[in-house]
C-alpha cells in the first residue's frame, strides 16, 4: 500500500475518530488540502456536515478554528480588518503635547497597536501554527466580498493602505462552504479544490448515525434513517439533512421510543420538517405510506 493511500486512510480514522464519518472521495479532498495548502470549497444540501469538516479538521490537527460567517453585505471592517477609533482619538490626544511631525503622528496612529483583526487576517497573523479558516456560506456573500477573497486565496497575503500588504506567517487551512444559493464566481472557483457532498445513502446514514449516538438501540436508529431517507424522496422546499436526522434519533429516544410507528412519527415530525408546507405535505402522501417505503 503507497504511503499516500495510508495518509487518506489516517484522515478517514481522524474524522472519526471525532465522530464525523468521511467517504474516501471526501478524505482524499481533505488530505490534498493538507499536503497542497489549496483552499477546499465544498458546496452541498443545508445539513450534510459541510461546516463540521472544517471542525474536524481543525481538531484533527489539534489547531486553532477561526471562522468567517457570511451573509449579504459583509464588508472589509467584519471580514478583515478596522481600525481602533477610539484608541486612536486618545493616542491623538496625547501625541498633541508632542515633538513629533504630523508624519511621524500618522504613522503611529495607523500601527499595529491600533489594528483590530477580524477573521480573514487573523488567519493571516497566526504566529505559531497554521490555523484552519472557515469561510462559511460563502454564497450567502456578494460579489464585492468574493473580490476580497481572491488576494487571500491566491497569495495569503492581505494589502492594508497604512500598512502595505501583510504576508502569511503560516499559511491557513482555507474551507469555504456554499450552499448553491447563488453561482460563485470562476475565479474564485479556480483557487480552490472541489467537493460535493451529496445526501448520504441508507447504509453511510446508519452509519452516522450510529457513530454519533451509540447509546441509542440499533433498530431504532435503523427505522428512523430508512423513514428520513422516504421523506427526502418527496417534493418538499427544503429535505431533511443529516443534522435532522440526529435531532429525529435524539428526540424517539427521549420520548422512550423503541421503534418508529405512526404515532411517534407525528409527534416528532418537526424534527424532520422545518415548514408547515412541507409537513401537510408528509402529511398528505401518508405517513404510515412512508413508513411502509
Amino acid at each position: 500500500m503507497s504511503t499516500r493511500v495510508d495518509e487518506i486512510q489516517s484522515v478517514i480514522r481522524g474524522f472519526e475518530n471525532s465522530g464525523y464519518v468521511l467517504d474516501r472521495a471526501l478524505a482524499t479532498a481533505v488530505y490534498l488540502l493538507i499536503k497542497l495548502g489549496k483552499p477546499l470549497l465544498i458546496e452541498g444540501h443545508t445539513g450534510v456536515g459541510k461546516t463540521e469538516v472544517a471542525k474536524v479538521l481543525a481538531s484533527s490537527l489539534g489547531t486553532e478554528l477561526i471562522r468567517l460567517q457570511c451573509y449579504e453585505g459583509l464588508d472589509v471592517s467584519s471580514a478583515v480588518y478596522e481600525w481602533n477609533y477610539q484608541k486612536q482619538l486618545l493616542a491623538i490626544k496625547i501625541q498633541e503635547r508632542s515633538d513629533e511631525t504630523v508624519e511621524e503622528k500618522v504613522k503611529h496612529i495607523f500601527g499595529p497597536d491600533f489594528l483590530l483583526e477580524r477573521p480573514l487576517l487573523r488567519s493571516i497573523r497566526a504566529a505559531n501554527t497554521s490555523p484552519v479558516l472557515l469561510v462559511d456560506e460563502v454564497d450567502r456573500s456578494d460579489d464585492a466580498f468574493e473580490a476580497f477573497l481572491l488576494e487571500l486565496l491566491s497569495d495569503f497575503q492581505i494589502s492594508i493602505p497604512e500598512m502595505g500588504t501583510i504576508q502569511a506567517t503560516h499559511r491557513p487551512f482555507v474551507v469555504l462552504t456554499s450552499n448553491r444559493t447563488r453561482e460563485l464566481s470562476d475565479a474564485l472557483k479556480r483557487r480552490c479544490l472541489y467537493h460535493w457532498i451529496d445526501y448520504p445513502s441508507l447504509e453511510k446514514e446508519t452509519k452516522i448515525v450510529q457513530t454519533r449516538l451509540p447509546s441509542i438501540g440499533g433498530e431504532l436508529s435503523a427505522e428512523a434513517v430508512k423513514w428520513v431517507q422516504a421523506v427526502r424522496r418527496l417534493d418538499l422546499t427544503k429535505s431533511p439533512g443529516i443534522a435532522e436526522t440526529l435531532d429525529f434519533v435524539q428526540a424517539l429516544s427521549a420520548l422512550g421510543k423503541d421503534h418508529l410507528d405512526r404515532e411517534a412519527a407525528e409527534e416528532t415530525l418537526g424534527c424532520v420538517s422545518k415548514s408547515v408546507e412541507d409537513m401537510a405535505r408528509i402529511k398528505t402522501e401518508g405517513i404510515e405510506k412512508i413508513l411502509s417505503q
